[in-house]
């Protein structure tokens, strides 16, 4: 049998913004800060989660989550972006870019599940106060988070199990990191069926998750009409606000990067979107969840006076 080396990639090049050097000192300073900031936010949030007794309810269980997977999403990608910016052409082994691409694809697929369930957590707590906790119960919690895993974790590796192997010795990724789109299209074998397991797959893990959150804040915001009280109106907004406005910059970027028609290539402002939920909101979380929560900012203090 004839071997054919030329199929062998065993390096790939991230293109990044490599072709824009004054454009990559910017985006070098805004990630730094957008990392830093995200390493802080959400350990300190998962610190606060478990050593106060105050935030020991669903809710922050849920939040721990959340900003645990934001952290590991970080980490799977910024550290390396940022060690690439000032190189011409960096290159990623291909297994490193395999590990990165399916960590990725689990995390972010957990992700959205998850803020699908606490939108029905803030549902159960202001539409059923005095039943909160049964409703909500631990088992339910921990039930909840294991089935959007395992979901995940089917579909990262059937994903695998699809993966194309033949390359033809095409190595140039025009991205910042390993993302599968752009994996996809540098495959010379048919891809057919890893494409359109793609797009089934985000549909699957995109649709129903925010319409289910779209009903069940319909049906939070109908409730909250029907209060009477100014104060507990504006208390019930200030709990669901911080979800939603996650809600709306976690899909609003995901739908754009995976539900629109693909190009051969993908635009500057594509690179730019898909570090919008690699790196911006893993930072935006915990400074939205602290800035609007006063048991978190009461949890912080506490815990500064601690040590003073």
């Amino acid at each position: 049998m004839e071997t054919t080396n030329e199929t062998m990639v065993m390096d790939f090049i991230l293109v990044g913004l490599s072709e824009h050097p004054r454009a990559q000192a910017v985006f070098f300073c805004f990630l730094l800060t957008a990392y830093l900031i995200s390493l802080l936010g959400n350990s300190l949030i998962i610190i606060l989660s478990i050593v106060d007794p105050r935030l020991h309810n669903p809710m922050y269980f849920f939040l721990c989550i959340l900003s645990s997977i934001d952290l590991i999403i970080t980490n799977n990608t910024v550290p390396e972006v940022l060690a690439n910016c000032f190189l011409y052409r960096p290159t990623i082994s291909f297994h490193r870019c395999l590990v990165q691409m399916y960590i990725g694809l689990f995390l972010v697929s957990t992700e959205c599940v998850l803020l699908a369930i606490m939108a029905y957590d803030r549902y159960a707590a202001i539409c059923q106060p005095l039943h909160y906790m049964q409703i909500m119960s631990w088992k339910l919690c921990g039930s909840l988070v294991a089935a959007s895993v395992a979901l995940s974790i089917l579909i990262t590796l059937v994903t695998v199990l699809l993966q194309p192997t033949d390359f033809c010795g095409h190595d140039v990724i025009d991205h910042f990191v390993c993302e599968l789109q752009s994996f996809l299209k540098l495959a010379c074998s048919d891809t057919h069926v890893s494409q359109l397991f793609m797009q089934m797959s985000s549909l699957l893990i995109l649709i129903p998750p925010f319409g289910f959150i779209v009903v069940t804040y319909g049906r939070i915001g109908l409730a909250v009409l029907r209060i009477r009280s100014t104060q507990g109106r504006k208390k019930a907004f200030s709990t669901c606000s911080s979800h939603l406005t996650v809600v709306s910059i976690f899909y609003g970027a995901i739908m754009i990067m995976y539900l629109k028609p693909q190009q051969k290539s993908p635009s500057e402002e594509e690179k730019i979107i898909s570090v919008m939920y690699g790196a911006l909101t893993p930072m935006l979380n915990p400074l939205i969840y602290s800035l609007r929560n006063r048991d978190v900012k009461g949890a912080f203090w506490k815990a500064v006076g601690r040590k003073m």
